[in-house]
């Protein structure tokens, strides 16, 4: 059921903010300040240049809220998550490379834990940002034109008296779904259901794995060590 048929006649829901994302993204922009430089592509400041460039283009083209369709916008938007996850690809892939062959950032229990927290916060806000933009077309299309058949099922989709009226998903709910499918391997309260997605999905869940048994393995090993 699309959100319209939930909405009072001859309303439409009000477009999503666009201050919540731009947040996200800013907290993803600082991260790789954060991390040793090797988990950076190139330098600390590229990607994060690049993203700050993008996201306040999107900011003078689109401002308040995300509701202004067209094909610049949406590559734009598009753009944005593409950096931000390989942003978080390149510093997951260095950060089990190291952890694999071994590597001096790594010999440091406390500083292990922080760099695997921050990679790993960093592919759940990637994957948020994926989900939000790919689900029904991004977040343009969900205001303009919801499909009857979303890619994603929301407790409040597949039953409408649990929200108000016209209730749909934003960043935040993604966001909360990237998490929980990181944590918990799995679906939770949210269920993909386009093949794509369940690949996306399935893809978060094998990568958290991998950071996370890595992680804490290696600095029990250092932790005991010691």
């Amino acid at each position: 059921m699309s959100d319209d048929q939930t909405a009072p006649p001859g309303e439409r829901p009000r477009a999503e903010q666009r201050w919540t994302a731009s947040g996200f993204v800013l907290l993803s922009m600082l991260i790789p300040f954060l991390l040793p430089p090797r988990y950076a592509a190139g330098t600390s400041w590229l990607l994060p240049a690049i993203e700050g460039a993008v996201l306040l283009t999107l900011v003078i083209v689109d401002p308040g809220r995300i509701d202004r369709p067209g094909r610049r916008v949406r590559a734009l938007s598009i753009a944005l998550v593409v950096v931000i996850a390989a942003g978080a690809a390149w510093a997951a892939g260095r950060l089990v490379w190291d952890l694999l062959h071994g590597n001096p950032d790594t010999t440091v229990a406390n500083e292990l834990l922080l760099s695997g927290a921050l990679v790993w916060l960093q592919t759940v806000l990637a994957f948020g940002f994926l989900y939000w933009e790919l689900d029904g077309g991004g977040p343009v299309n969900r205001h303009l034109h919801p499909r009857q058949h979303p890619d994603l099922a929301f407790p409040q989709q597949l039953e409408p008296s649990l929200a108000p009226p016209g209730w749909r998903p934003v960043f935040f709910d993604y966001l909360y779904l990237a998490l929980t499918n990181a944590t918990a391997f799995s679906p939770t309260d949210v269920m993909p259901l386009a093949r794509w997605m369940k690949l996306a999905m399935a893809a978060q869940s094998i990568l958290s794995i991998v950071v996370l048994s890595l992680v804490v393995a290696n600095a029990v090993n250092l932790l005991g060590s010691t």
